[in-house]
């Protein structure tokens, strides 16, 4: 169980979520939920009513619950920032 957690934790993506208005909230997500909250984002569907604006999405952190409807970007950042000199 130990392993799993370790390596969901090295697989995990940051990804900020912007929300109409500006907010921005940051969450590590696995690669199958990025693509499963792009695919989300992107669906036409989810405007069709106001259930169907909310997605539970299951992060490192735990689960979020988020009005679809409000999120206007989702990014992946970039690799992690390293300090110092590298070995090159």
């Amino acid at each position: 169980m130990a392993d799993d957690e370790a390596n969901s934790s090295v697989e995990a993506n940051r990804v900020e979520i912007g929300f109409d208005g500006g907010q921005v909230m940051v969450a590590r997500l696995g690669a199958e939920q990025l693509d499963a909250l792009k695919q989300a984002v992107a669906s036409t569907d989810k405007l069709a009513s106001e259930a169907g604006g909310w997605y539970e999405l299951e992060s490192t952190d735990g689960a979020i619950s988020l009005d679809l409807r409000k999120v206007v970007f989702v990014r992946r950042a970039a690799a992690s920032h390293t300090i110092g000199f590298s070995g090159a």
